[in-house]
């Protein structure tokens, strides 16, 4: 019998050879703009307010809601939700598809916006623990739990925009959602020049504009799913079988995915005990290695997770081993370069960045040492991304968490010794969460493959032969032409900016052509879908 438009037929959407990479490149270059826009963002909130206690409260204030969104939005959420959605999408009908949205955008909202009044009206007992730091400062202090109230609401905005992102992207409209987060940047930069100016105390104009970036994120994204046809109006069904799916699903997530989140939250409690500047000095350091963690390894692992669910639905099981080796090779080839470059010109980047009145070279060094610490774990990062799409796509939260709760308990060791043992203050705190990281990527992909479902394919040793090459010639070529990096603090802006310019392009330049000439094809990694 022919599908009727009433009851059409389950949704099937394969994609062609090389979709992955096409689509990843959609996802990366719409995210790049966000990620040129942040930071933008950075410069402007580095050169106009600097390391100090105005951005230190402003920094840890923001970080409560967005260590949260991680969470409730594009973490736990977000590994729960998309491989429930994925399945309704290709078994069942449109219409099923919509009462699952609309039952999930209820259940998600409701428990938000309780969440939501609760901390708002508690902000100053909650401050105590979260910014034991501040006590000593009443003025820090307080301005902490002024921007604690007026940022925490982002909490219900972005994760109800990630909710929107995460349907957008299951229905492989990646645009859209990458761009999204370009508004909070945008309203930032606007919050800082515009509006903090004319207020008391200028660092609270960015928890205006956080707020402000909330709203946005959510209503750019509303007409897309009505194009779709799942623009979702609530409806609270908590016996919706999609539902209790999902939250059985989300629940141990919750462990597995906040597990970087909760470290990272830990780091800033514990800068927070530091010198005045070290939540700044992390948060700095922290944005460089987002930057190509954001723009390429996020834009990987977005596009993974629908398919690897699509594959696991329909019992593809070579495809998705391919999938997985696919998606790691494509992250090393990332991320090896970006860490060998954010080392080598750790001072010359910051200093053409951030350096300014406002920010001193002894800040300088405090954000390189940072930096190059976070930097170490960068490709752990990055395949944390896409490993732990291997557990979720399979409904298998369990084994994530318990390699999470490793991990985290391995950082929390590690902070403790580094920093009040060793001494390496807010450095040591960065080395800690790039040493679990490793952890963790170790201890997903050995479960990975236990669990047989990743294999290492044909023609890894020409692969890795071929990057150690470009690497060594783009190292030596960087290392070569930064030269003394205090020369660089005698340069004018556009100075450093050109030079900084040669080396990037050029660095870059090399390495493509290195690859190019040893053999490497973009036919070469033309995921399969």
């Amino acid at each position: 019998m022919k599908p009727s438009p009433q009851n059409p037929a389950p949704e099937q959407s394969p994609r062609p050879r090389g979709g992955l990479l096409r689509s990843s490149a959609v996802t990366g270059s719409m995210t790049m703009v966000s990620r040129v826009l942040g930071l933008a963002r950075d410069v402007v909130l580095a050169r106009m307010f600097g390391p100090g206690d105005g951005t230190d409260a402003f920094f840890l204030a923001f970080k409560i809601p967005n260590f949260l969104r991680r969470l409730f939005a594009e973490g736990a959420f977000n590994q729960a939700f998309v491989p429930v959605l994925s399945e309704y999408r290709s078994q069942r009908s449109h219409a099923e598809v919509k009462q699952l949205v609309d039952a999930v955008a209820a259940s998600l909202g409701s428990v938000l916006l309780v969440l939501t009044v609760v901390v708002v009206l508690a902000a100053p007992l909650l401050a105590i623990p979260l910014a034991w730091g501040f006590r000593d400062n009443a003025d820090k202090f307080s301005l902490f739990v002024d921007m604690f109230r007026i940022s925490f609401p982002y909490l219900l905005l972005i994760s109800l925009a990630a909710f929107a992102s995460a349907i957008l992207n299951s229905y492989d409209k990646f645009a859209i959602p990458a761009l999204t987060p370009s508004l909070l940047n945008i309203a930032l930069i606007g919050a800082a020049v515009l509006v903090s100016p004319y207020m008391t105390r200028p660092e609270v104009a960015l928890a205006l504009g956080v707020l402000v970036a909330g709203i946005a994120q959510l209503v750019f994204q509303l007409p897309a799913l009505a194009r779709l046809r799942l623009l979702p109006i609530p409806r609270l069904n908590r016996q919706h079988e999609g539902v209790r799916r999902i939250m059985s699903l989300m629940i141990p997530a919750l462990f597995g995915v906040s597990v970087s989140q909760i470290n990272l939250l830990l780091d800033t409690f514990i800068a927070s005990l530091l010198v005045s500047g070290s939540v700044s000095w992390l948060y700095f350091s922290d944005r460089l290695v987002e930057l190509p963690l954001g723009i390429f390894g996020i834009a990987i692992a977005t596009v993974v997770l629908p398919s690897l669910s699509r594959k696991h639905a329909d019992k593809s099981l070579n495809e998705f081993a391919a999938m997985l080796d696919w998606a790691l090779r494509m992250v090393l080839l990332i991320a090896v370069p970006a860490s060998l470059a954010l080392i080598l010109l750790a001072q010359p980047l910051i200093i053409t960045l951030f350096q300014g009145q406002n920010f001193s070279v002894d800040d300088v060094g405090k954000v390189t040492s940072s930096l190059q610490a976070y930097t170490l774990g960068l490709l752990a990062f990055m395949a944390i991304k896409i490993f732990a799409p291997g557990y979720y796509s399979r409904q298998d939260t369990r084994t994530p968490v318990r390699i999470g709760i490793v991990a985290m308990v391995a950082n929390m060791v590690m902070n403790l010794v580094l920093v009040f043992v060793f001494d390496f203050g807010h450095t040591g705190l960065a080395l800690a969460t790039s040493l679990a990281a490793m952890l963790n990527a170790g201890l997903l992909l050995l479960g990975l493959i236990r669990q047989k479902v990743f294999r290492f394919q044909a023609g890894w040793g020409l692969f890795l032969l071929r990057m150690l090459l470009a690497n060594v010639l783009m190292g030596v070529f960087l290392w070569w032409l930064a030269g003394d990096w205090q020369d660089w603090l005698d340069w004018g802006t556009w100075t450093r900016i050109f030079w900084m310019s040669v080396l990037t392009f050029g660095g870059l330049g090399l390495y493509t052509a290195s690859l190019y000439a040893s053999g490497v094809r973009l036919r070469h990694f033309q995921g399969h879908s």
